[in-house]
């Protein structure tokens, strides 16, 4: 099961465990990230479109506590899926995406 969360409580799902890297998966296209980005704060932000996950993988630790992150959630959803099946223990969806992002935690983040 992928832990949902939402934008207000990345922090502290993070925290969870202190030890480990927290990064934000970013997996939206090019031209979305020039749209709207987050600024990463305590965490690290790491952008791969979803189609090249695959191709890409080795460019993430699984010992790092990830957060995948897109517009809405649902891509977002599925590439953490993959990663909890290929290796990736403490993998979360942010729930309702950058969208959520932008209403909930930075309303400086553009919404489109």
């Amino acid at each position: 099961m992928i832990d949902q969360v939402r934008p207000s409580d990345l922090d502290a799902w993070f925290a969870q465990d202190p030890a480990a890297a927290p990064v934000l998966l970013d997996v939206r296209e090019p031209w979305e990230l020039q749209t709207a980005s987050v600024v990463p704060q305590g965490f690290t932000l790491v952008a791969i479109p979803m189609n090249e996950i695959p191709s890409r993988l080795g460019e993430l630790d699984a010992s790092h506590r990830v957060a995948c992150l897109c517009h809405h959630g649902a891509r977002s959803q599925r590439v953490a899926a993959f990663l909890s099946q290929n290796g990736f223990a403490d993998v979360a969806n942010v729930a309702g995406g950058i969208d959520a992002w932008s209403a909930a935690r930075d309303a400086g983040v553009p919404r489109y």
